[in-house]
């Protein structure tokens, strides 16, 4: 079984010189993607849901937090290291029944609230999910994102040590030129900010919104204290891209199932699962995490054993 804590997971990162990736699902076949990936690659990878997006309110009714949670269950017998993440939420409620129902880690979301709020409700999360073994992330500045509804809130290095320490949390999402939602070209890193938040900061830091950032500088994000990147964007742009062209081929009175269901060379959704899984080998390889999944599963337990 290897359904591991996140905390251990990024640790051994650190140490290994590589990059855990966050592949935020959205389906079921986004989900099987990314686990299938990371077990052709050998890789120790984090996957999970969007909370913000479940309960965004351009949906009619929020999401229930049941059926995506079901989901988890094959990452207990996963032939690789996984962590299984609620991402982005800042609803305590949602954050306390994902706990319930089996995810072990949750990224708290800061976009929304002034630093007083923010800390107060780290503090209670951190309280409850550390009692149930569950790992603990936070940001500490903020992403610009690419439609420019956000502006960047560079990350202080003072603010985010002191609020590291007073919470105790297991993880940092750090703003340092990446941006949310680049769907062209690539943010510039700071890497001089990035170095002097390292070293006043003793937790695995992470960098959201990998899909605007360049691998190419991989090694020089983990030499300060980067364990683990997010990528969804460019997973939703290879999922579509794929679906598209199979579309292409369908036309009215030709039977539905074959396109939809049957999980043959024609499906959608077959197209959309392979693209999202040969884009996540892709950036687990790039990472430097394939390859890795072994040594971590003999490093680490199963939450709750």
């Amino acid at each position: 079984m290897s359904l591991v804590p996140m905390r251990q997971m990024l640790l051994d990162a650190l140490e290994g010189s590589y990059a855990v990736c966050y592949c935020e699902a959205w389906n079921l076949e986004s989900f099987q993607a990314v686990v299938q990936a990371a077990e052709e690659t050998n890789a120790p990878i984090i996957t999970g849901f969007n909370g913000g997006f479940l309960g965004h309110p351009c949906r009619r009714h929020p999401e229930a937090l049941e059926y995506y949670a079901g989901l988890g269950l094959p990452l207990q017998s996963s032939t690789v290291p996984e962590a299984f993440l609620l991402n982005e939420s800042d609803d305590f409620n949602q954050i306390e029944r994902a706990i319930e129902l089996g995810f072990n880690a949750v990224m708290v979301e800061n976009e929304h609230l002034e630093m007083t709020a923010y800390l107060e409700l780290v503090k209670r999360v951190v309280r409850l999910a550390h009692d149930s073994g569950v790992s603990v992330e936070v940001a500490i500045g903020r992403l610009a994102d690419a439609p420019g509804k956000t502006k960047e809130q560079i990350t202080d290095p003072a603010v985010a040590r002191n609020f590291v320490d007073e919470t105790g949390v297991d993880a940092l999402g750090v703003a340092v030129g990446n941006i949310h939602i680049l769907t062209r070209g690539k943010a510039s890193i700071d890497l001089a900010k990035l170095e002097e938040i390292h070293a006043e900061v003793k937790v695995p830091l992470v960098l959201h919104g990998g899909t605007g950032i360049s691998l190419e500088e991989i090694q020089s994000y983990v030499r300060q204290g980067v364990a683990k990147i997010n990528f969804g964007t460019n997973l939703k742009q290879e999922y579509l891209a794929a679906l598209r062209k199979k579309l292409l081929v369908y036309q009215e009175p030709m039977s539905p199932h074959r396109v939809v269901g049957m999980g043959g060379q024609e499906d959608i959704l077959t197209a959309g699962r392979e693209a999202v899984k040969n884009k996540v080998k892709e950036l687990v390889t790039r990472c430097g995490a394939a390859g890795k999944a072994s040594k971590a599963l003999g490093k680490n337990v199963v939450r709750n054993t």
